[in-house]
C-alpha cells in the first residue's frame, strides 16, 4: 500500500525546497498559478520553513498570491481519534470530486514532543483519494502548535487557492483546543461523532457542540446502526437548548457510514446548504474578515515573542529570571514585565 501512495503522489514536503538555495517568489507563484503540484508542495515547505531567508521568500510569495485566493469552500474536520476523520474526508473528497472540484486537504499530524517528527505519518492514509488527479493532500506536523493545526495552515489553505482548489479541507489531530483552532480558520466546522447517548453525550463539551456547523454520527452501519440512530436524536434534542453560531442555520445532525458511504452525498449537501444560507446574508464574508483580523493579531504575537526569545539583551537575563520563577522569588507576571523591559531598552539603543 505504501509503495502504491508514493506512486501517486511522490512530492516529498520537504524534497523539493532543498534541490536550490534561494527560492524566487515570483517565478514560484507563477508555478503556482499554473496549478504544477512540485510547485505547491514546494510552496507550502516555503511557508511552513522557519529559516529567515524563507520567511522573506514567504511573506513576497503570498503577496503575490493574495488577489488569487478566497475563491474556495473551507471546511474543518474534527472529532476524537478513532471517529473515522480520514476514512470520512477520502469518502466526501471522492464524492466532491465526481461533482467537478478540486480538493486540497490539509491534514495535521499529531508531532513527538521529544522529536518533533509525525507520529502517524499521514501519507499511508487516503490512498484512493491521494491517486486522484484533481486532489491534493499535505501533511503536517503540529509541532508545539496548540489546538491541533499547524501553525502555517492558514497560509497553507491560501496557497491552495491561488493554485485552483475550491475546495479546502482541514483535518484536525483531534477534539480539546482543536474546535476553536480549525473554526477560526474555516467557512464551515463539521464535528465527526461515534455512535452513542447517555454517558457518551453527557462527555460532549458544549462549547464543541455550539462550534459545530454540522454535526455527523459515524460509523453508523452494522451493530452499531441502531446507536447512530439513536446518537442523530439525542445530539438533536441537546441543540434545541443551545444557541447556534448563526442566525441563518440550524445545525444539522446526519447520521453516515464514511467506509460503506452510505450519507456522504447528504453531508455534501448540508455543506452547500450552508455556504448558501450564510451567504444570503454576507455571514462567511463577515466570519473571513474577522478570522484574518485576529490572525494578524496571532501573528503579532507570535513574532514578537520570537524577537523577544533571540534578542542576545533577553537571552542573557532570561536564566536568572527562570531560576527566580522556578523557585519563588519572583512572580511571573513581574519577570515577563522585566523581560520586556530589557528588550524595549536594548531595542532603543540599537
Amino acid at each position: 500500500m505504501h509503495g502504491q501512495v508514493t506512486r501517486c503522489r511522490s512530492i516529498s514536503p520537504s524534497s523539493s525546497l532543498h534541490n536550490t538555495k534561494s527560492v524566487d517568489p515570483d517565478v514560484l507563484a507563477n508555478a503556482v498559478r499554473s496549478s504544477d503540484r512540485r510547485a505547491l508542495a514546494r510552496a507550502i515547505t516555503v511557508i511552513e520553513s522557519t529559516r529567515v531567508d524563507h520567511r522573506s521568500a514567504a511573506a513576497k510569495l503570498l503577496e503575490r498570491l493574495m488577489p488569487y485566493t478566497g475563491d474556495s469552500i473551507r471546511l474543518g474536520i474534527s472529532g476524537v481519534p478513532g471517529v473515522g476523520k480520514s476514512t470520512f474526508i477520502e469518502a466526501i473528497g471522492n464524492h466532491v470530486i465526481d461533482q467537478g472540484h478540486k480538493v486540497a486537504v490539509l491534514a495535521v499530524d499529531p508531532s513527538s514532543t521529544v522529536s518533533g517528527g509525525s507520529i502517524l505519518g499521514d501519507k499511508t492514509r487516503m490512498q484512493r483519494l491521494a491517486c486522484r488527479r484533481r486532489a491534493f493532500i499535505r501533511p503536517s506536523p503540529a509541532g508545539q502548535t496548540l489546538g491541533g493545526v499547524a501553525r502555517r495552515t492558514r497560509e497553507s489553505i491560501l496557497i491552495c487557492e491561488a493554485a485552483g482548489f475550491d475546495v479546502i479541507i482541514v483535518e484536525t489531530v483531534g477534539v480539546g483546543q482543536s474546535e476553536t483552532a480549525v473554526a477560526d480558520m474555516t467557512d464551515a466546522f463539521i464535528l465527526m461523532l461515534l455512535p452513542g447517548g447517555g454517558d457518551e453525550l453527557q462527555g460532549i463539551k458544549r462549547g464543541n457542540l455550539e462550534l459545530a456547523d454540522i454535526i455527523l454520527v459515524n460509523k453508523a452501519d452494522g451493530e452499531l446502526a441502531a446507536a447512530a440512530k439513536r446518537s442523530v436524536a439525542d445530539y438533536s434534542n441537546a441543540l434545541q437548548f443551545l444557541i447556534p453560531r448563526s442566525p441563518s442555520w440550524r445545525v444539522p445532525v446526519v447520521p453516515c457510514s464514511a467506509l460503506e458511504g452510505d450519507g456522504i452525498a447528504e453531508v455534501w449537501q448540508n455543506v452547500l446548504r450552508y455556504r448558501d444560507a450564510l451567504s444570503a446574508g454576507d455571514e462567511i464574508a463577515a466570519r473571513r474578515a474577522a478570522q484574518s483580523r485576529a490572525w494578524m493579531w496571532a501573528e503579532t504575537a507570535a513574532s514578537l515573542r520570537a524577537q523577544l526569545e533571540e534578542h542576545s539583551a533577553v537571552r542573557s537575563r532570561v536564566r536568572d529570571l527562570e531560576d527566580a520563577v522556578t523557585h519563588g522569588r519572583l512572580p511571573p507576571t513581574l519577570a515577563a514585565e522585566q523581560l520586556i523591559d530589557i528588550f524595549l531598552s536594548a531595542k532603543a539603543k540599537e
